[in-house]
């Protein structure tokens, strides 16, 4: 979807609780799904996932703690090629630890498709190795906006073929100054993307450069 074009938001969830075989989800998937124990649909998942999963962009808020991980990676796994071996999702952070946190989720939910390769770039570690790690190529990346733009600049990341930003905790990244970080790396992406903003509080203030704030 048009990254310029008006995102949705998520009403207060009446389906919260019903089980995810209700959603277009694959086979596998939700068989993961079952694996882990997911049975039904938390409030944040009940609401946004029919949305994502029609591919639009979404602005949403939601808590740690409240599957807000799941709500977002279930929509850009389902958008995954596996066979098409490129940047095809990032998810921006804005601390290490969150970054880790979401990739190992994904990586959890991701296990029953064959070599999906999920990459961390965050800052506090080597360059070298996070480089060497693109040059064999990666499928969803997820990192913290300064680490992501040091190596849009580098030219190691390549998103060409990116079609799903995910900005998970936006407003605390705005909070932290990394409005122009985002700024760089959101024009950096395709046009045609799909655009997944996730708040911890939802206002005006918070809303990311270049996606426009439903009124």
């Amino acid at each position: 979807m048009n990254s310029n074009s008006q995102p949705s938001s998520t009403p207060a969830a009446s389906t919260a609780g019903q089980p995810f075989n209700t959603l277009p989800l694959s086979p596998a998937i939700l068989a993961t799904l079952q694996q882990l124990e997911y049975h039904t649909m938390t409030p944040i998942q009940a609401a946004s996932l029919p949305i994502t999963l029609a591919g639009h962009d979404l602005i949403a808020q939601a808590k740690t703690g409240s599957g807000k991980t799941a709500a977002f990676a279930l929509a850009l796994l389902t958008r995954l090629n596996p066979r098409h071996f490129a940047v095809q999702a990032m998810v921006l952070c804005p601390t290490r630890e969150l970054a880790d946190q979401v990739t190992q989720e994904i990586r959890r939910l991701a296990r029953s498709e064959d070599n999906i390769k999920i990459l961390s770039l965050c800052g506090g570690s080597t360059m070298r190795p996070q480089m060497a790690s693109l040059e064999h190529g990666a499928h969803i990346v997820v990192g913290t906006p300064g680490r992501i733009m040091d190596h849009l600049q580098r030219e190691s990341l390549k998103l060409d073929a990116l079609n799903t930003l995910v900005l998970d905790e936006a407003d605390r990244m705005l909070d932290m100054g990394f409005y122009d970080d985002i700024a760089f790396v959101a024009k950096q992406c395709p046009l045609e993307r799909q655009t997944l903003n996730v708040l911890g509080h939802l206002s005006r203030r918070h809303h990311p450069p270049g996606t426009p704030f439903p009124a």
